[in-house]
């Protein structure tokens, strides 16, 4: 905003009333001179105030030059027009965060505090991006007391306040109060990658929320809505698919997807043990539903799905982050392997025919290797069992391939053997039976 009308009857530029010419040096740049006013000066700047002091009392052209890199040229110059304006305009003079933090560089080396002040105020309201606040940091470190306004929005909270914001996340991409509207899906969704950020931690940052009673309960929480709206969606699912097979299925889908989403989340915060509890109880009525003869050639993206969140229990249980009894083991591989063989089958089959995307291969094999570990882990005699069968149904399915536990199995068994024989042929009873 130029100034339209003088202040203190003192117009920018005004060569009649003018008197004192100020220059803003650049390097190689051809100098330019403007006439202004040393009441307006003195009044606006400490540093031109000092400068004016300095000069003679009884000169008409006094004459000020400031060394200025081209780059802040413009910004020198519109704290000179500033000047001129009457203070309640000035925040109303800047149209862009960009002008305003060169103009506050600018009026912070010329000691310009109101004209600071009113830069200050308005990039206080102002929207940045993250490059304008790398700058205004920058500019920022010159400022001492008078950045703290500019500065709150920066300030890192209170561990209270973000366990608050998490909780309120978790609450929402959960649907844990109510179900929100459809038009609030991309917020549920934006919910669930900040709560993914906050929870991230490489060598540079540290996870911004910190794990205690209060939210390990909410996850908790939301992990039961979640399991509680997927049984709610299978149950719906006979009725809805004669109408709407797509919709039916991607209702389910979308359920199996915040699923994946929370173990994720509990893998992050050390409560995968929560998940596969909750998973491994779910999961005779979940495989009741999708093995159902009326989706025998249907639901193959759900089933998809359900692979990959079954996985990520499978590999908790696998590589022993989550300690689950012997019986409980071998339970939830009896329950789950018919399913992956079948499954693996057909869409491997699906895939050929060029019906259905392909399977990531890298998860198939994360699988079979948990699959392997659980296996191994497993007293010998529930392990005869899980291999006989799998033997037997090797011809029909040749995933998942347990060759590799079998090896270990038979090695152990004739080492258990050796063992029982020379403690039975040895002066004293074997310290252990096997």
């Amino acid at each position: 905003m130029e100034p339209s009308e003088p202040v203190g009857g003192c117009r920018f530029g005004d060569e009649t009333t003018g008197d004192v010419r100020v220059c803003f040096k650049r390097i190689d740049e051809q100098a330019e001179w403007f006439c202004c006013h040393s009441s307006v000066l003195s009044k606006n700047s400490k540093y031109f105030a000092d400068q004016l002091s300095q000069s003679d009392a009884g000169s008409n052209s006094s004459c000020i030059e400031v060394d200025c890199a081209s780059v802040d040229y413009e910004h020198y110059v519109k704290v000179l027009k500033l000047m001129y304006l009457p203070r309640e305009s000035v925040v109303d003079s800047f149209d862009s965060v960009k002008s305003a933090v060169g103009v506050l560089g600018a009026s912070t080396l010329l000691k310009c505090e109101l004209i600071a002040r009113s830069c200050i105020e308005y990039l206080e309201a102002a929207s940045w991006d993250e490059k304008e606040e790398e700058e205004i940091l920058q500019v920022a470190q010159s400022l001492g007391s008078e950045a703290v306004p500019l500065l709150a929005r920066l300030q890192a909270p209170d561990a209270y306040a973000v366990k608050n914001v998490f909780m309120s996340a978790i609450r929402f991409a959960t649907s844990m109060e109510s179900p929100p509207p459809p038009f609030l899906d991309d917020l549920k969704t934006s919910a669930q990658e900040q709560i993914d950020f906050m929870l991230h931690e490489d060598d540079d940052d540290a996870a911004l929320v910190t794990m205690d009673g209060d939210v390990r309960s909410v996850a908790r929480e939301g992990l039961a809505k979640l399991l509680s709206t997927l049984k709610t969606e299978l149950e719906l699912l006979t009725s809805e698919f004669d109408r709407s097979p797509e919709q039916a299925e991607q209702s389910v889908l979308c359920s199996l997807a915040d699923v994946d989403w929370m173990a994720s989340v509990l893998t992050k915060i050390e409560m995968m043990d929560e998940f596969v509890s909750s998973w491994s109880e779910i999961s005779s009525y979940v495989l009741s539903v999708v093995q159902d003869e009326k989706y025998s050639s249907g639901l193959w993206a759900a089933k998809a799905k359900l692979i990959e969140v079954t996985g990520k229990a499978l590999d908790a249980v696998g590589y022993g982050s989550v300690v689950l009894p012997a019986s409980s083991r071998v339970h939830f591989l009896q329950m789950w392997l018919p399913f992956l063989q079948t499954t693996k089958r057909f869409l491997d089959e699906k895939t050929k025919d060029d019906t259905a995307s392909q399977m990531d291969a890298d998860l198939f094999q994360n699988i079979e290797s948990a699959i392997i570990s659980m296996v191994l882990a497993l007293p010998s005699v529930d392990q005869t069992d899980i291999l006989a069968e799998w033997m037997k149904k090797a011809d029909q399915f040749r995933y998942p391939d347990l060759t590799e536990a079998f090896e270990v199995w038979c090695y152990r068994s004739k080492t258990a053997k050796r063992r029982l024989v020379g403690g039975l042929n040895g002066t004293g009873n074997p310290t252990v039976s096997l």
